[in-house]
């Protein structure tokens, strides 16, 4: 589609807005239809949903799997078997085991055991001739930390119920050194509680400190490449002189190209914000995110647009794009996983740091309105450089 000068007139509905606003609204409206008809674009809108089910599903499933109360609370620790020989069924190993709400299994002999290691059985269990518990584990099962784990836990109760009772106490002075203080745990302000999916910190702390900042930037990720297309798609049809010889200004094309684009992106990551929150994961202060998101989605397609300037292929801009998300995404995303004193002063002024503070937290501190500045001065200079590598481009090509 090529704007012409009646693209700008609606003399009913727009009478009263200044032209160059109005010029403006036409390349965008003709932008939003161009990206709205790209059947790409939606169906890649949609299989972002299959994308954050499928991260919060993985996340939960490696929080349960690294945990063994929440196994024991989901049943699944009941179908890890272990082999023992029949000889220790009375053995008190046997009852310290079975707390661990593990399945046991008996054969006559550890060596009857061992050809079902690593299929039917996680581990086998045995006594040698010195008393000592020796322990036999197929170290790549998917649940081997929450087997071994629970493993250590009977075998210590049981060597030391041994020490103990060497020591001369008995039964009753035995549990009462195992069990000294029974914890009863009270919840207040409960009622200010976040219904999260899962109460566990690894599930907190991977959530939060890498899949929400992933999942909100997924849509300014796919900007950057739709916005990209848009200008060399309009190269590669003959269109862009067309384009550059309208009666608007670089900074009005500029905004016209990218801000449908942009729009679009932002109501995605806010609608993304209230699926996560209907899984059961709270996003705190939306609003702020979305101004760190509206920047940063600035900052990436003002990128696409500049990289539109420098190809003439749809291939070449492709490319580009991916080995600049390839950087930002390093760029972005490590600090996350940086644990650092030296560092951490620079790393608060990564926007997905900044993003992950505000996202888990109902509580603003003063400070993070000041980590924002970076974010949207950087976001604003890649703006006016892209705006004047189109002045270029204009200058050449006209």
């Amino acid at each position: 589609m090529v704007l012409t000068n009646s693209s700008y007139k609606n003399p009913k509905n727009m009478k009263n807005i200044p032209k160059n606003i109005r010029k403006i609204i036409a390349l965008a409206r003709k932008e939003s239809r161009d990206i709205l008809q790209n059947k790409i674009y939606i169906l890649v809108v949609f299989v972002q949903i299959f994308i954050i089910m499928g991260a919060v599903g993985l996340v939960v499933v490696a929080a349960v799997a690294s945990d063994p109360a929440l196994m024991d609370q989901s049943g699944i620790t009941s179908a890890l078997t272990i082999g023992l020989p029949e000889d220790l069924k009375e053995s008190s190993l046997v009852e310290y085991l079975e707390e661990e709400r593990i399945t046991l299994k008996y054969y006559k002999t550890t060596e009857d055991a061992k050809p079902f290691l690593g299929d039917e059985l996680v581990a086998i269990i045995d006594l040698s001739d010195t008393g000592k518990v020796v322990v036999q584990i197929d170290n790549s099962n998917v649940f081997y930390p929450v087997t071994s784990t629970k493993i250590n836990n009977a075998v210590n109760n049981y060597n030391t119920e041994k020490t103990l009772k060497k020591a001369g106490f008995n039964e009753s002075q035995v549990k009462v050194i195992q069990n000294p203080v029974n914890f009863r745990i009270v919840k207040i302000n409960q009622d200010k509680e976040a219904p999260l999916i899962l109460d566990n910190a690894y599930f907190v702390e991977l959530i939060y400190g890498f899949i929400i900042p992933f999942i909100l930037l997924l849509p300014f990720f796919l900007a950057s490449n739709i916005v990209t297309d848009s200008v060399v798609g309009e190269k590669e049809r003959k269109t862009f002189e067309v384009l550059l010889m309208t009666p608007m200004s670089s900074y009005m094309v500029i905004i016209g190209k990218s801000l449908p684009i942009l729009v679009f992106s932002l109501i995605q990551s806010l609608v993304w914000m209230g699926f996560l929150n209907l899984l059961k994961v709270p996003i705190y202060n939306p609003v702020l995110l979305g101004l760190v998101l509206f920047f940063m989605g600035l900052g990436f397609i003002g990128l696409g647009i500049f990289i539109s300037m420098l190809v003439d292929s749809t291939k070449e801009a492709n490319s580009a794009i991916t080995l600049l998300l390839v950087f930002a995404t390093f760029i972005l995303f490590v600090p996350l996983f940086v644990k650092s004193d030296i560092f951490q002063g620079v790393f608060n002024f990564i926007p997905t740091v900044l993003m992950v503070k505000l996202a888990s937290s109902p509580t603003i501190k003063p400070e993070m309105m000041l980590y924002v500045i970076p974010t949207l001065i950087i976001s604003l200079i890649i703006f006016l450089v892209t705006v004047r590598s189109f002045k270029h481009e204009r200058a050449i090509r006209l």
